[in-house]
C-alpha cells in the first residue's frame, strides 16, 4: 500500500510539472524588494500584507522604486490604490542616466490621476517631451478610474505599439520610438515642503509581468485613437482614415515659395527629418519667404510638430488663396506659434490683449489652456477646420480656442484686428474663403517642423 502511494504521489508531481506555463512571472514578490533600487526622492516604500506601499513625504521630489533588470517588449500588469489627494504613476522603458539631468528619472510613464481632471491612463513621458497622450478627447478613459478603490492596469509595450488598459477600458494607444528598452518603477509623487499631502499613501498589489508570445496575449476590446508620434511616419490605420503627409522627411515636396513656383533656393533646409526655416534677423518674409502647399483645402484636420529657438517667430497659415500679395507675409487666418517669455509680440496687439501669444488665432483671438514643453522641445499642433466653418487650435493635447468662420463673433474679431482694412475688398471676405493653401512663415527666426500630416474633412 504504502509502495502504491508514492507511485500516485510522483505521477502526480509528472503531471504537475508537464503543465503549460502561462508565461506570466511576478515582478515583486509581496515580501521584500529584492530586484529593486530606489532613485531620485527619499519617500519611504514598504511591504505591508503582501502590497508595495509608498508614503508621500514633504520637501521630497518624485521617488521611484525601479527594477534593477531592464524590459524590452511585455506585457505588465497591476492593482493600484491611491490616497485620492496624490498624484502617481509606474515608469515604464524609462532611464537615469547621470549625463540626463544628473541621472534624474525620465521616460515613459503610465499615469494615476483621482482628480477630477481623470486623466489615469494617460502616457506622460516624465521629465522629457511631457503629455503623449491625455485623456482630453476620451471620455470613456476618463470614467474608468475608481477613485476609492482598487484599480486595475494593463500595460502592453510590444515593439512601437503602447496600450493601456485601464479596468477593460483602453485609455491609450500610442506609437512612438523614443525608448525600446528600460526599467519599470512605481512612483511616490514629490510634494512641496508645506504641502498637506504628507503622509498620505499609495499601495500596488498583484504585479506581474509576461515578456514572450504577447501577441497573442493582447487584450481584445474597442481601441481608442491612435496616438501616432513617430516622426514622418503614418500608421496603417491612419493611412486608411485619410492621413497624408505633407512632409516625408527628406524632400520638399508638396511644396513651393508664397506666390512662387518653386520652393525658395535658400531660407529654409531639410535636415535629420526637420523641415527648417533658418534664422535671418527677424524680417518677415524678407529671406526665403513663406512657402505653401501645392494643394489647397477646404475642411481639414492638419497635425505638426514645432521646435522654437529662444525668442522665434513663426506661424501656421490656413486658407491662404495668394490673391494679394502684400509686401511681408502671404494673408491668412493664423494659428501663431511664438516664444511668449521672449519675443515682443506677445505683450501686443490691435485690440484683444494675448492674442498675439502662442497657440491664438493671431491679433483675434488669446489662446487659453495651453501647456508649452519649452524652448528646444517638440511641441504638437492640431488644427481642425470642419465643414460647417466651426474651427478648433489644440497644442500638447490640450484646445485653447474655438470659433466659427463668417460668424458675427468671427467678423467683429476681423473689425478689431490688424485685417480691419482687408475685411471686405475685391478679393472677398478676410479669412473666409472656400478653400485655401497651408502656408508655414518665414519670420527671420529659426523654428523646425516635422511630422507634418492632414486629412480631409466631410
Amino acid at each position: 500500500m504504502k509502495k502504491h502511494v508514492n507511485w500516485a504521489v510522483a505521477a502526480l508531481v509528472l503531471l504537475c510539472s508537464c503543465q503549460p506555463n502561462d508565461g506570466w512571472h511576478k515582478l515583486f514578490n509581496g515580501k521584500d524588494f529584492t530586484g529593486f533600487v530606489q532613485l531620485n526622492g527619499e519617500a519611504p516604500y514598504e511591504v505591508v500584507d503582501g502590497c508595495m506601499v509608498g508614503t508621500s513625504v514633504k520637501g521630497q521630489p518624485n521617488s521611484f522604486l525601479a527594477t534593477e533588470k531592464n524590459y524590452g517588449d511585455f506585457i505588465l500588469e497591476f492593482e493600484v490604490l491611491c490616497d485620492p489627494v496624490l498624484n502617481s504613476g509606474v515608469q515604464f522603458r524609462s532611464q537615469s542616466k547621470p549625463e540626463y539631468n544628473n541621472g534624474r528619472v525620465h521616460g515613459y510613464q503610465c499615469e494615476i490621476d483621482p482628480s477630477d481632471r481623470a486623466w489615469s491612463g494617460g502616457i506622460y513621458d516624465e521629465a522629457r517631451r511631457g503629455w503623449l497622450v491625455p485623456l482630453t478627447d476620451n471620455p470613456a478613459g476618463q470614467k474608468a478610474y475608481k477613485r476609492d478603490d482598487w484599480n486595475k492596469y494593463r500595460i502592453e509595450a510590444i515593439g512601437n505599439n503602447i496600450r493601456i488598459w485601464l479596468n477593460g477600458v483602453n485609455t491609450a494607444n500610442l506609437f512612438d520610438e523614443e525608448d525600446a528598452s528600460g526599467f519599470i518603477a512605481f512612483q511616490v509623487h514629490g510634494i512641496g515642503k508645506d504641502d498637506a499631502k504628507d503622509g498620505k499613501q499609495i499601495k500596488w498589489r498583484n504585479i506581474r509581468i509576461k515578456t514572450e508570445n504577447l501577441d497573442a496575449e493582447r487584450m481584445q476590446g474597442e481601441l481608442t485613437a491612435e496616438t501616432n508620434r513617430i516622426p514622418n511616419y503614418l500608421t496603417d490605420s491612419e493611412k486608411s482614415n485619410g492621413w497624408k503627409l505633407l512632409f516625408d522627411g527628406n524632400t520638399t515636396n508638396g511644396w513651393r515659395g508664397a506666390h512662387k513656383e518653386k520652393f525658395p533656393d535658400h531660407g529654409w533646409k531639410v535636415e535629420n527629418g526637420q523641415l527648417i526655416v533658418l534664422k535671418s534677423g527677424g524680417g518677415e518674409s524678407t529671406n526665403g519667404g513663406d512657402i505653401v502647399t501645392v494643394d489647397e483645402y477646404s475642411a481639414f484636420e492638419l497635425k505638426l510638430e514645432f521646435k522654437l529657438t529662444e525668442g522665434a517667430n513663426s506661424g501656421i497659415k490656413y486658407f491662404v488663396t495668394e490673391k494679394e500679395k502684400p509686401s511681408g507675409s502671404a494673408f491668412g487666418l493664423e494659428y501663431q506659434l511664438l516664444d511668449d517669455s521672449k519675443h515682443p509680440d506677445a505683450k501686443l496687439s490691435t485690440s484683444v490683449d494675448g492674442s498675439r501669444t502662442l497657440a491664438s488665432l493671431y491679433d483675434m483671438i488669446p489662446a487659453t489652456n495651453k501647456r508649452f514643453n519649452g524652448i528646444g522641445q517638440w511641441n504638437q499642433v492640431v488644427l481642425k477646420a470642419f465643414p460647417d466653418n466651426k474651427v478648433e487650435y489644440w497644442l500638447n493635447g490640450m484646445k485653447t480656442l474655438e470659433y466659427v468662420r463668417g460668424s458675427d463673433a468671427f467678423r467683429e474679431a476681423v473689425k478689431g484686428s490688424k485685417y480691419a482694412a482687408k475685411m471686405y475688398n475685391e478679393f472677398g471676405r478676410f479669412g473666409e474663403a472656400e478653400k485655401g493653401r497651408l502656408l508655414l512663415q518665414d519670420h527671420g527666426d529659426e523654428v523646425a517642423f516635422r511630422s507634418i500630416k492632414v486629412r480631409e474633412l466631410k
